[in-house]
């Protein structure tokens, strides 16, 4: 079977990353890159220590989005749940996104408007998807070496007890599409404190976190949705 991947236009590409900015990029903050003589390198080594032993994280948080075409950012409160290949966000009070990440799948549910939109996860052939699939698939890492694959550090620096990266895609498509990631997490447990996404196109998405929990069981319901009868589910990769 020819994947759908294969038949992709970079608009449709595009529409992908578009659709998967309300959320998956968190993500990110566990799968950096960093440099091994860089100034703050026992601080990194520490910090991959924690996420080594890092088996899930759940935590608040208030996203902002920065358009070219607006005066003013969209500011959101929202809440995470993360475990190793799974994720759920929870966006706006009430709730107006939810992104649901499976291994095998990812779900993005609209409840205001009755509508849902599915994006399949196995079966990428190479090519920018893939590439921006990888960044997807790079959560929770377990060690530096499989993390500089993805990333190169830019800078660091530290202000306030946290210290801040900034990172770049090693790969080309994915630059495309993504300048920079910026990570910052707190000196002194090491838990995440914000993530940055500086889009090619200008436009930025932040989330700042407070009331993390790590490593406490989540029910598996967390990690899926039942839709209801009425909601319109479609798949827009698929032609």
């Amino acid at each position: 079977m020819v994947s759908i991947y294969s038949h992709l236009a970079e608009g449709q590409i595009t529409r992908f990353f578009r659709a998967l900015r309300c959320g998956f990029w968190i993500l990110l903050c566990l799968a950096a890159s960093v440099s091994h003589g860089a100034s703050y390198d026992a601080q990194f080594d520490k910090w991959f220590a924690v996420q080594t032993n890092l088996q899930s994280w759940s935590a608040d948080f208030i996203q902002t989005r920065s358009l070219k075409v607006l005066a003013q950012p969209l500011v959101s409160a929202g809440k995470v749940w993360v475990k190793p290949g799974e994720f759920r966000w929870e966006i706006g009070q009430p709730v107006q996104t939810i992104v649901l990440r499976r291994p095998d799948q990812l779900l993005i549910v609209y409840p205001r408007l009755k509508r849902a939109e599915k994006y399949p996860l196995d079966g990428v052939p190479s090519g920018p998807m893939k590439d921006a699939l990888s960044l997807l698939d790079a959560s929770l890492p377990r060690d530096r070496a499989t993390m500089e694959q993805n990333f190169r550090l830019l800078s660091a620096t530290e202000t306030n007890s946290i210290l801040q990266m900034t990172l770049q895609p090693r790969s080309d498509a994915a630059r495309k599409f993504i300048g920079e990631i910026v990570i910052g997490f707190h000196t002194n447990d090491f838990t995440i404190a914000a993530t940055e996404m500086k889009f090619a196109d200008g436009s930025s998405l932040r989330n700042d976190f407070t009331n993390v929990v790590l490593n406490v069981p989540i029910e598996p319901k967390m990690f899926t949705v039942e839709l209801p009868l009425d909601y319109t589910v479609v798949e827009p990769l698929k032609k």
